[in-house]
């Protein structure tokens, strides 16, 4: 059942920065609007494989499996540094001049479900966040969880849409400077080395 404590649990949850905020707004300042639409669409699906997990009980596997968890989790950093690899040196979404060639859609998209889909962090999460917000004595676990995850993606997908069409919207004060745009890039890469180091020290 979709209640205004879950949507409201969620909506913080969602709010916090992580990998896809980040993503996305990098896609935002470094490739506009649509790019970060894109974005946000690649990191919400990114999410799918985590809620299925979740439904089909797949991520108390995950959970109590040290090696499993520990396979995805160094993947996850191995990403996220060839993440930050390509912001520092432009190669990534912050490759910004004033007349760059579109970014591929599907590269972004991809980018962006690999930022989520390698975080074995969200199943673990997905595992005590949705069962809570199941009621007693439904019919129907298996439907109502789904149920909980759509809004749960719905409402992700909204945020991010806000938040890098706010940066989209800062790009063009800053486009023409490349030097705030190398260090715009810097800086992101730096965060992503933070965030790869802080699932690297991660405990299931």
């Amino acid at each position: 059942m979709i209640t205004l404590e879950y949507l409201l649990t969620s909506l913080i949850v969602v709010l916090l920065p992580g990998t896809g905020v980040i993503y996305t707004l990098a896609l935002g300042l470094g490739r506009g609007t649509k790019a970060s639409i894109w974005a946000a669409f690649g990191c919400t699906l990114g999410i799918v494989p985590h809620m299925a997990a979740c439904i089909l009980g797949l991520s108390a596997l995950l959970h109590a499996s040290a090696v499993a968890f520990e396979i995805v989790r160094y993947l996850g950093v191995a990403w996220l540094l060839y993440m930050a690899w390509g912001m520092w040196h432009g190669t990534g979404a912050m490759k910004v001049t004033a007349n760059d060639s579109p970014a591929s859609i599907a590269k972004i998209i991809r980018d962006g479900i690999l930022l989520n889909l390698l975080n074995p962090k969200l199943s673990v999460f997905f595992l005590a966040f949705l069962p809570q917000f199941v009621s007693a004595n439904t019919p129907d676990t298996t439907g109502e969880m789904t149920l909980l995850g759509l809004v749960f993606m719905a409402m992700t997908f909204g945020v991010f849409v806000v938040y890098g069409c706010f940066a989209a919207a800062l790009r063009r004060h800053i486009i023409e400077r490349p030097n705030v745009m190398g260090w715009l890039g810097k800086g992101f890469a730096a965060t992503f080395i933070a965030l790869g180091a802080k699932l690297a020290l991660a405990s299931r």
